[in-house]
């Protein structure tokens, strides 16, 4: 026994070899059981002498058939036999000649050339590695008279028939040899059969029949012919397939949990039928001990609630005369928690679109359940895309990039519970995107041959460059950059096929180019043209619904063919009409056409290159089809009704070759739904509907339409449901009631009408609101507004009317609407809205301007919203540092509607809101500002602004926080949440406004140009109900929406589509002062103006005395001129506050942003060309003062600003 195993080795170098003759078998053996293996047969190779004879000369006429016996002794493994003569040359072998399976020699005929005395029959042992011959043979053949011919006839099998039995699975060899003159030939067939071709050859000149892997299929009669010009003789060997034992089902290993039920089965075949026996630990399970829990029937021993300790080997023995077979099942009881095998965080990584196999090998008694989940959330299911394997492997067929993540592999049973992480990471494939293309470069050039790749960043890819399959060259020509080969100094050995080649860890890709070098000659210039048409067109594999068409191209012209352009002419429906029916490769010269019946099919094809299509080619030989039913019937089957008794089925019609014939018509047919009863049909030609009448009112029908001509109908056609026509409601809600939320929103209720009263498809319920007159107003003062319509569609039984005036009568009615109209109206429903928040007062004005009081005057508002209580004023001054003082507050009866506030601050800005008051609250504020006079001992010079311009105001003010009653807060609705929407348009923009119930505060008013496949454009107006789109294209039209979002950025809710058209500007007439030639002449006359005053003023102050008091009668201080109240003595003032009272100009202003004062209008003086006015000269004219250089301190500023000197200045001090 060799150490560690349970090898056998027998010496048998000292003793005989006979003495270890017999038969052996292995027994394994531990604690849990015993195996025992097959019996093997060990016997000694012989090869016995061959026993001596004498052969006695052997003498014969020609054409008599002749055996030669050979009969060598019996060896172990049998001899080969071969024939020989004497100098140990084989001896030949033909049809006449040929050597038996047993290794007699048989002759057909003899002949005078087979005459010789070493006739030699040789037998090689192939295990001693001996060859023993027999005494060698003497043949002499006579020729003295004349040989006549004969029938065959057999030598081997003799007698008309003979039998002979194979074992299944082994070799079947069938042998004829015949005599005869002249010599016979051999045939071969089975009766009732054919012989299995793939498993048969002939040997021997086809007198030996042999069949491979005999099945039991194979046993028969197999007839065997020998047959001449005299005719011929027949033999039957009847062949019986026998089988020693074959599995059909091994028992296999069993691994039992306590009190587990476990069956072991061992299923064989053979004929004879074979017994089963079984074994127990070697021992026969007869002889073994006394177990309840252990029953034997037949093939299958069946172990029932199996315990600890009860683990053995069982044999299982089938056995018939031709053999036996025999295997170890081995029944392990065990008790044991999941365990998984596959290491844990394994990664496997795959290509994108391949699959992917992750691994959870397991192991516990009982064998554990397993299941997967990705991400440790989501549980995986035996479906598509993924494939749990009874091993426990996840398959996913192929992989996605979002497939990639970790997945959880859990193995459980009653023992426990274990997990195992794998991670899965799907790469994006490697590609090559711009390939090598093929070279033709000449002599002592360069060739660069790109090769771009796209591959998984993750992947590190590596680039070879291969030549005819091998590797590149050894020279430093030869040039490898990141994604490109050049290869410098082309040689004529360079020539070949390359080969760039990506690898990654997971795939790779390759593309090949070839390199032609041509001799260095001056490249002459390439004209590319369109290629020549092709030529020889062909029609072949003519068949009744397809051809083949092959041409032959023409020349290029320097740009090769990308494609071929196929097209046809029907010369019996549409002659002189090419049309295209196919395109195919450049590189292909045939195509396989598809044709339809009924055409007279010519053909053309066309090349296509670089630079454009070729001329047609000559047309092809006619091809004509034959006539057929159609294949198809009409599409876009319809069913609708038009009025309330008629029924229009519409159909698309067949289009030219699609009628596959002569007489297309159509088969259109109907009947109602859920009614027993026969279809109706009609034929229809030449039209695409069929109108049916007297049909009740919108019932639904099933309706087909199917095509059929002079050959036959086309398919079974699908069946279409439609609905007759409708007719408009007969009824009207019921049970109306309005349930009033607020004093701007209602919700009315009312009951659905029956569908059969419906008479069509229920569009929703109209709903007709109209404000009758507000409360205020007597009855008698009714004046009802425009009525209001909202439609709910579907069938509804409430909705919200947003958007009333509080408190007011509303008239309602309801009317139920299909698509033929609306039904009769409910009866009148009268409601009233309660009280709410006024609107703005309709003005604010301040009038009376004092050193230190204001009247202010209001007018009510122009809706009060319920009963007016009064009116609450506030106000507060404005500092020169835009600081907004202390808030005063008044409140008002109702009637009043003036006020003069006293001991105000003289020159002060103050700020005013004013708020109407019902018992609902306070309503909007209206804005106003205005200054108090100044005190006129500290006047300051002022500049009256030149007409027509706006002025800056002097501060801008910080945004003013009122103290306002809290909003009325929307609730969700139960109807829609979107009210009426309105548009108006102007020349650049429209104005969108609605009403909002949700609570998602993100609100977008979107749009887009109509038939526009752009994105929509989004503008947020969150806490508005109306929004100006500006910078809208005039003379378009655009398609608007209003959409709240939630935070995911979803729409929640949205108003249908507006269609909304901006007017087109009219052209208008070009107005010269704008045009910047004319801008550019008036000042350069300006500048040239300004140059001449400047030279002469530099004159007079040269030459004479300026008279100064002259200068200041002409031109007096400005800044001591009286004010005028109306034409603004104060500078605009602007709110920062969104209101729109509050952009109004403050009035009085006088003093521009930068705290200076500017004057606007020229005295066409020589002061206007100074700083100021009060500039003083002495009698030689120099300069002793300065006019207005410095300004004042306003009253508003409290800092200084002053001007820049100008160049006059600075002239005259340096004069």
């Amino acid at each position: 026994m060799k150490p560690g195993s349970g090898t056998l080795v027998i010496d048998i170098s000292g003793e005989k070899a006979e003495a270890y003759e017999g038969t052996y078998q292995c027994t394994a053996h531990n604690e849990h059981g015993t195996a025992v293996s097959n019996n093997i047969v060990i016997r000694q190779s012989r090869s016995p002498l061959w026993s001596k004879e004498r052969n006695e000369a052997i003498v014969l006429q020609a054409g008599v058939s002749l055996v030669l016996q050979c009969r060598p002794p019996a060896g172990l493994p049998p001899p080969v036999i071969f024939w020989m003569d004497n100098i140990f040359q084989k001896l030949p072998l033909n049809e006449r000649v040929s050597q038996a399976l047993n290794g007699d020699l048989y002759f057909s005929n003899v002949l005078p050339a087979d005459t010789r005395n070493d006739y030699i029959c040789y037998a090689r042992f192939p295990h001693t590695q001996t060859i023993q011959q027999k005494q060698p043979i003497s043949v002499t053949v006579l020729d003295s008279s004349p040989t006549e011919e004969r029938l065959p006839g057999f030598l081997a099998p003799l007698g008309p028939s003979s039998t002979q039995m194979v074992l299944r699975g082994e070799v079947l060899e069938l042998e004829c040899i015949a005599e005869g003159l002249p010599t016979p030939e051999i045939s071969w067939l089975k009766e009732g059969g054919e012989l299995p071709s793939n498993r048969m050859s002939l040997h021997n000149f086809q007198k030996t029949l042999k069949i491979a892997d005999v099945m039991e299929d194979d046993s028969g009669d197999y007839r065997c012919t020998a047959k001449n010009r005299l005719g011929s003789a027949i033999h039957v060997i009847k062949v019986t397939v026998k089988a020693a034992p074959f599995w059909i089902s091994a028992p296999r290993n069993l691994i039992l949990a306590p009190n587990e039920t476990g069956i072991l089965t061992c299923r064989v075949s053979g004929d004879p039928k074979p017994k089963i026996s079984w074994s127990i630990n070697g021992v026969p399970i007869d002889n073994a001990p006394q177990d309840p829990s252990r029953k034997v029937e037949e093939d299958t021993v069946i172990l029932s609630n199996v315990q600890t300790g009860s683990s053995a080997v069982y044999q299982c023995n089938a056995s018939n005369e031709f053999g036996y077979l025999m295997a170890n099942a081995f029944v392990n009881v065990l008790a044991e928690p999941p365990r998984v095998l596959t290491p844990s965080n394994n990664v496997y990584q795959v290509i994108t679109n391949n699959p992917a196999l992750l691994d959870c090998a397991s192991f516990g008694s009982p064998i554990p359940l397993i299941t997967w989940y990705k991400d440790s959330q989501t549980s995986i299911k035996n479906s598509d895309p993924y494939v749990i394997h009874e091993n426990g492997t996840l398959e996913i067929h192929v992989a996605q990039p979002l497939n990639s993540g970790k997945y959880t592999c859990i193995a459980t049973n009653n023992l426990g519970v274990k997990e195992n992480d794998v991670y899965l990471e799907v790469k994006e494939p490697t590609r090559i995107l711009k390939q090598p293309e093929y070279k033709v470069v000449q002599r002592n050039s360069n060739a660069v041959f790109e090769c771009k790749v796209k591959h998984d960043p993750s992947l590190m890819p590596t680039m070879t460059w291969l030549k005819n399959s091998g590797e590149l060259p050894d020279d430093e020509r030869f040039v490898v950059d990141t994604d490109s080969l050049t290869i410098k100094d082309v040689t004529d050995e360079d020539e070949g096929t390359y080969t760039c080649m990506m690898n990654t860890t997971l795939d790779h890709d390759s593309a090949s180019a070839m390199l032609t070098v041509v001799e260095a000659t001056p490249t002459p210039a390439i004209v590319d043209e369109e290629p020549d048409p092709p030529t020889d067109l062909e029609l072949t594999d003519q068949r009744e619904r397809s051809v083949q068409l092959t041409w032959v191209p023409g020349d290029e012209h320097n740009s090769p063919t990308q494609n071929f352009l196929i097209q046809y002419e029907d010369l019996l429906h549409q002659p002189g009409v090419w049309v295209n029916m196919t395109e195919v490769s450049g590189a292909s010269t045939t195509a396989h056409l598809d044709l339809s019946p009924f055409v007279y099919y010519s053909f053309r094809v066309l090349a296509f290159n670089s630079v454009g299509y070729s001329q047609p080619s000559q047309p092809s030989p006619q091809y004509r089809t034959n006539p057929a039913a159609p294949d198809e019937n009409p599409s876009n089957v319809q069913a609708a009704g038009t009025e309330p008794t008629n029924l229009i089925i519409s159909w698309m019609p067949l289009k030219g070759l699609q009628s596959n014939g002569p007489g297309l018509q159509y088969n259109v047919q109907w009947r109602q739904k859920d009614v027993e009863q026969e279809w109706f049909a009609e034929i229809v030609t030449n039209s695409s509907k069929y109108i049916v009448s007297g049909v009740p009112t919108f019932m639904p029908f099933e309706v087909k339409v199917q095509a059929l001509n002079d050959y036959g109908s086309g398919p079974e056609p699908e069946v279409v449901l439609g609905y007759s026509g409708e007719d408009l409601p007969l009824s009207a809600p019921e049970s109306v009631q309005v349930m009033v939320h607020n004093s701007t929103l209602a919700e009315v209720h009312w009951e659905p009408v029956p569908s059969s009263t419906v008479r069509g498809k229920l569009q929703g319920y109209k709903v007709f609101y109209q404000r009758q007159r507000s409360l205020n107003e007597p009855e008698e003062q009714e004046a009802k507004e425009e009525q209001q319509v909202l439609i709910f569609s579907g069938n509804r039984s409430e909705g919200r009317l947003p958007g009333l005036q509080p408190y007011s009568i509303y008239n309602l009615i309801i009317k139920v609407l299909n698509s033929k109209g609306e039904g009769p109206p409910t009866t009148n429903n009268n409601f009233k809205t309660p009280e709410g928040v006024p609107e703005r007062p309709s003005f604010l004005k301040v009038i009376n301007h004092n050193m230190d009081s204001l009247t202010l005057e209001w007018g009510p508002p122009l809706n009060n919203n319920g009963r007016l209580t009064g009116y609450t004023l506030k106000y507060q001054p404005v500092n020169n540092t835009n600081e907004l003082g202390p808030v005063d507050v008044m409140t008002f009866a109702a009637n009043e509607s003036s006020i003069t506030l006293i001991n105000l601050k003289s020159s002060t800005l103050y700020k005013f809101n004013l708020n109407a008051q019902t018992i609902k609250g306070f309503g909007p504020s209206i804005t106003e500002e205005a200054f108090t006079i100044l005190d006129t001992t500290n006047i300051q010079p002022t500049v009256e602004a030149e007409k027509g311009k706006k002025k800056k105001p002097p501060h801008p003010t910080s945004p003013i926080t009122q103290s306002m009653p809290p909003p009325f807060h929307k609730v969700r609705p139960i109807g829609p949440a979107f009210g009426t929407v309105n548009t108006s348009v102007a020349e650049d923009g429209a104005v969108i406004s609605w009403e909002y119930y949700g609570h998602h505060k993100s609100v977008f008013v979107e749009y887009i140009v109509e038939n526009s496949k752009e994105e929509w454009k989004k503008e947020l107006v969150n806490g508005s109900h109306s929004h100006m789109i500006k910078g809208l294209k005039p003379g378009t039209s655009y398609r608007v929406r209003v959409v709240a979002r939630d935070q995911a950025d979803s729409a929640v809710h949205s108003t249908k589509e507006l269609l909304v058209t901006v007017p087109a500007v009219a052209s208008r007439q070009v107005d010269i002062a704008t045009q910047g030639w004319f801008i550019g002449l008036m000042c350069a006359i300006a500048l040239l103006i300004l140059v001449l005053l400047i030279v002469c003023f530099i004159k007079r102050n040269k030459g004479g005395k300026y008279p100064v008091k002259e200068k200041e009668d002409a031109h007096q201080d400005p800044e001591i001129q009286p004010m005028k109240e109306d034409d603004g003595t104060f500078g605009e003032y602007r709110s920062m506050e969104s209101d729109t009272e509050d952009h109004k100009p403050l009035k009085g202003s006088r003093t521009p942003s930068n705290g200076t004062v500017r004057r606007d209008e020229s005295d066409d003086s020589l002061v206007d060309y100074g700083e100021g006015g009060d500039g003083q000269f002495n009698e030689d004219g120099s300069f002793i003062g300065q006019y207005s250089g410095k300004k004042e301190k306003d009253t508003h500023e409290g800092n200084e600003s002053s001007e820049a000197p100008s160049p006059v200045n600075a002239m005259n001090s340096f004069i």
